[in-house]
């Protein structure tokens, strides 16, 4: 059996990119965000890109420029150089690794880590980000699971680390928004590969929770998590046809 996501990560509403407010200079993934999602006793999300000598760090875009006031790939840099690297607005914060982050969040709270794209396509050109994620997460002891939307990499991570929870982000793949091929879209919109990848739950864009695909994998007891839900009467209506909530731009309220 597939492990399951642990039950605090079912339980704990979930901040997006942890519990930002650039207004209070948290920063999407930075460590204030993770900071304040701790106190606020809520799950945290966040994102993960590959260093040039392949290092899991915590950044939700390929590129530098809308983030810091650097430009070019992430990818492109060391962890060393990119830990040197300032948020915009994020009084003086810098880029952190994964190590960083689990030794700060050190299992006080639940992590829900996302491992972008690497391929270009949603393709097999995988495995240095998951092995460095597995790597980072081998001594770990909190509530953690891991997903991509990639499932060549769900299945990598079901390679390297079986007993690691791990998920499909899943979406509407509406084609003509989105920098992928019709035909890969197609392909991935009803989550056809859940089973292949060895995933245990699925986190789906919040306006699609509806998807007939999505209704069937509740039924059949698979957690459903969804993304983004950015007030209170969202939550409301996401948790109709959701397990939990990723949220951004309140603080959900911790279900009694």
């Amino acid at each position: 059996m597939n492990p399951p996501p642990p039950e605090p990560l079912i339980k704990l509403p979930i901040a997006h990119r942890a519990l930002h407010d650039v207004a209070e200079g948290r920063l999407e993934n930075s460590r204030a965000a993770i900071r304040a999602a701790i106190v606020a006793g809520v799950g945290i999300e966040i994102d993960l890109q590959l260093s040039r000598d392949h290092c899991a760090v915590v950044f939700h875009d390929h590129d530098l420029d809308r983030l810091t006031n650097e430009l070019g790939a992430v990818r492109l840099r060391s962890a060393a150089e990119l830990s040197k690297i300032t948020l915009k607005g994020g009084n003086g914060e810098t880029i952190p690794t994964l190590v960083d982050v689990l030794e700060l969040v050190a299992g006080r709270i639940p992590m829900l880590i996302e491992l972008k794209d690497q391929d270009g396509d949603m393709g097999p050109d995988v495995g240095a980000l998951e092995a460095a994620t597995v790597a980072a997460l081998k001594t770990y002891q909190g509530p953690v699971a891991v997903m991509s939307l990639n499932p060549h990499s769900v299945a990598e991570l079901a390679r390297l680390a079986p007993d690691l929870p791990r998920g499909l982000v899943t979406k509407s793949y509406d084609a003509d928004k989105l920098p992928l091929s019709r035909e890969t879209c197609d392909h991935l919109r009803e989550i056809p590969d859940f089973d292949r990848v060895g995933a245990s739950f699925i986190s789906h864009e919040v306006s699609d929770l509806t998807r007939p695909r999505v209704l069937e994998l509740r039924r059949a007891g698979v957690p459903v998590l969804c993304w983004t839900v950015h007030s209170p009467e969202a939550d409301a209506m996401a948790r109709r046809n959701a397990d939990n909530v990723t949220f951004e731009g309140y603080l959900a309220a911790i279900p009694v």
